[in-house]
């Protein structure tokens, strides 16, 4: 009894191994055996406590002999023995378990030593050990009683940091707990980030509505799902009042964002409309002699088309379509449309309202006009126009919904399939009834030809994105299976496989029933079908065994006319653009397949690279695309619409299917990317072809990257932010800064591909964790005024 209070008072902390200790060391083997024969009494129990900390560095590896001798022990205080001592337990309680469970033992009296070890972690700032520990012994549900005010955020934070690298559904579990423990603390705004990545059947987002009566918080809310892309219909369990409903609406909506987008371009001071000429710097190239002069000038027209709708995107205005005339009806926008050949003058249609982009209201009375004219591609483009204003825009009305179905009946595939992708951009991810039996009727019509077939099928999965539905899916199988074999061989034909596995996206296991069914389908196709479905379903999981398989299929050597290692590629960078890390090492493999794969690989690798590091010029990946840019596999438009999306909106938009600090991953976003990419997997015969305009569904992904501080009432209001590159502070001691070096700007502000900001001002509280798109301010009520 003596030598315990010893040992405890020889040093005031048990940081280092106290005298006493020294000298029992080599008495190791002696005391254990004394141990043995003393009888059961209260002196065993301390003994068995000396015993156990003296096997901290005596026992053997794996023999546990800490671990039994504190079960035998006294039932006093752990912590008094020190951190180390603590530590080396729940290694020892973790093997433990584990080995219990592998012989079917029960492992239920380790359960108080675990809840001992806990609760000393979440007292000394040591969150992420308790969490390990908790995860070791799967209890991680009495984490929720063990975390207090004062370190909630950091738990939560290495939770939601550390599911990205859990298996499933260890991931799952840890983000719901989480979630329990945002609520319980009341921080609703980061608990419907985690509902909006998890976003099934089993979180509902009603609850973090009814949990507060703070309506600028509700509307703060309605912000967030509006980014993220969502279509939620407010009722009366979330706010009773009728205007204060229709306020939410609004914003679920998106009717606010191309006033808060215009509103930053006017600060920003970049109203001017830009001419693609600009854009292409031409200036600079007539010295060389007119190399221009002898590009094809209908192709040339088709280029300054779409460069001039990327870099105009949402400003409504540009000086090619919309610039005013003397006589309204003969304006100059009609003089631009007829300088492209046929299904050129869709696209010119088309780009109008990619330029008037969320602006659904003038968007719409602008291209009513061309809906009555004679030529059917204008028609067509017009409709598909329509699809483009009111991209990510709901309305009560449905103003395009109505405009475009009128045109179904038509005839001429050309406006069909305007009318059919108008709908699928227009309604993509709001899994709408009457979208789904309109274009159903499409798929089931054997009289139909092929290409409205795929488009209606692409438009069906941008609308019922990663919604599993089964009659759609089943729909488009059996598109698939009816196919004949000079059908099969169309390039187009690989869409259809995509508009499949966007049904599944991000939705992982999900898809192996529909995945079985593709291995019946016709040799042709059923590789590329399966390599498809497989990348789809895991988008943005950061699967490593996922990517292992697909890094082996492009490895094979094939006989030629095999085209499924292109979306292997894709798949890659898809499945791995979960997480920093995951990026880094895509792009080391993706530069291996450069210099080693086939023709076909070849082609997919820029692409793939782009959707990794998109809207994020990174230093390496600039490197490889500039050396493929002379590549002798090259076309000279492709380049000219590249440099269309580089200037995307002037810079104000980005591309990023990724919100909220890399935290959520929009998938109607991602839906958009993913079917041009695979598009361009062909881009002789699809996007060079004559369904350019495909280019179009871009329009899903764009968004302001922009951040704007709102008062109460939503009118713009500017204060001081700093923004600097974003730090990744999980796990570590304190109050580590979040961002490093930042400049001070006055909103509203750009920020660039990770990046972060905070406010530089006490005088205001954000209602939102994460500072990006719209951000509501409230008066901090104890700042004063010096």
């Amino acid at each position: 009894m003596l030598n315990r209070q010893e040992i405890r008072s020889a040093t005031s902390s048990m940081t280092s191994v106290p005298k006493p200790l020294k000298f029992l060391r080599p008495h190791y083997g002696t005391l254990k055996a004394y141990f043995e024969t003393m009888p059961e009494s209260d002196l065993k129990k301390y003994m068995a406590d000396i015993l156990s900390v003296l096997a901290l560095t005596m026992s053997a590896e794996g023999e546990r002999e800490s671990l039994n001798y504190r079960m035998i022990g006294s039932e006093g205080d752990i912590g008094s023995w020190g951190h180390e001592y603590v530590r080396n337990l729940a290694g020892e309680i973790a093997q433990e378990f584990q080995k219990r469970q592998d012989d079917g033992m029960p492992t239920d009296s380790l359960k108080e030593l675990v809840e001992q070890i806990v609760s000393f972690h979440m007292k000394h700032n040591a969150e992420p050990e308790a969490v390990d520990l908790l995860m070791e012994v799967e209890k991680l549900d009495l984490l929720v009683k063990h975390v207090d005010s004062t370190n909630y955020k950091r738990t939560c934070l290495y939770l939601t940091s550390s599911s990205k690298y859990l298996p499933a559904p260890d991931d799952m579990s840890a983000l719901k707990i989480a979630f329990e423990i945002y609520m319980k603390f009341g921080d609703f705004a980061n608990a419907l980030r985690i509902a909006l990545l998890l976003y099934d059947k089993s979180l509902e987002l009603k609850p973090i509505f009814t949990a507060t009566d703070d309506f600028q918080l509700k509307k703060q809310f309605a912000f967030i799902i509006a980014r993220h892309g969502l279509s939620i219909e407010i009722d009366d369990d979330i706010v009773a009042d009728e205007n204060e409903k229709e306020a939410l609406q609004d914003i679920i909506s998106n009717i606010k964002l191309s006033e808060g987008y215009l509103t930053l371009a006017r600060d920003i001071e970049v109203m001017e409309p830009k001419s693609p000429e600009d854009i292409y710097k031409v200036h600079l190239i007539d010295g060389r002699g007119a190399t221009s002069s002898s590009l094809d000038s209908a192709r040339q027209n088709l280029a300054a088309t779409f460069v001039n709708a990327f870099v105009n995107a949402g400003f409504g205005q540009d000086k090619l379509m919309t610039t005013p005339s003397d006589s309204s009806s003969s304006g100059s926008s009609g003089n631009w449309l007829f300088k492209n050949k046929e299904h050129g003058k869709a696209s010119a249609a088309a780009s109008l309202g990619m330029i008037l982009l969320w602006d659904s209201d003038s968007g719409l009375a602008q291209l009513d006009k061309y809906l009555h004219s004679n030529d059917i591609h204008v028609v067509a483009g017009a409709l598909l126009g329509i699809g483009i204003v009111s991209c990510g825009v709901k309305s009560d009305c449905d103003p395009a919904f109505a405009l475009i179905s009128e045109y179904f009946s038509r005839d001429e595939s050309i406006i069909r399939i305007g009318a059919i992708l108008g709908l699928g951009i227009a309604y993509a991810g709001s899994q709408k009834e009457e979208v789904r039996e309109n274009l159903t009727a499409f798929l089931t019509d054997s009289q139909v030809p092929l290409e409205v077939l795929v488009f209606s099928a692409i438009s069906l999965g941008l609308v019922f994105v990663g919604s599993c539905n089964e009659e759609v899916a089943q729909t488009i199988i059996c598109v698939l299976m009816e196919r004949s074999e000079p059908e099969l061989a169309e390039p187009i034909i690989r869409l259809l496989p995509v508009a499949l596995g966007l049904l599944y996206l991000g939705k992982q296991e999900s898809v192996e029933a529909t995945a079985e069914v593709s291995k019946t389908f016709d040799e042709k196709i059923r590789n590329y079908c399966d390599v498809t479905l497989m990348s789809l379903a895991y988008a943005g999981t950061g699967n490593v065994l996922k990517v292992q398989k697909l890094l082996g299929i492009c490895s094979e050597h094939l006989e030629k006319g095999e085209t499924h290692q292109g979306p292997a590629v894709l798949g890659i960078s898809l499945i791995a653009m979960a997480e920093e890390l995951g990026v880094e090492m895509a792009v080391r493999s993706l530069e291996r397949l450069l210099q080693y794969g086939e023709q076909n690989i070849r082609r997919a690798v820029p692409l793939a690279l782009g959707l990794l590091c998109i809207s994020n010029p990174k230093v390496n990946v600039m490197d490889t695309m500039s050396r493929l840019s002379h590549d002798a596999d090259a076309e000279v438009s492709m380049v000219r619409i590249a440099q269309g999306l580089v200037h995307l909106g002037k810079g104000l938009l980005t591309l990023s299917p990724y919100h909220s600090d890399r935290f959520l991953l929009s998938p109607i976003a991602l839906a958009g990317l993913v079917t041009v990419l695979h598009a361009c997997l062909d881009m002789k015969s699809i996007i060079l072809g004559k369904y350019h305009y495909m280019l179009y569904i871009l329009a899903l992904a764009m968004q302001p990257r922009m951040l704007l501080t709102v008062d109460e009432d939503l009118k713009p209001l500017s204060v001081p932010v700093r923004v600097g590159q974003a730090v990744d502070v999980v796990g570590q001691a304190g109050r580590p800064k979040t961002i490093t070096g930042f400049q001070t700007h006055s909103t509203p502000v750009l920020l660039a591909a990770g990046e972060r900001a905070e406010l530089a001002t006490e005088k205001y509280l954000p209602l939102t964790p994460v500072l990006e798109g719209f951000v509501i301010l409230r008066k901090n009520p104890e700042y004063h005024e010096d």
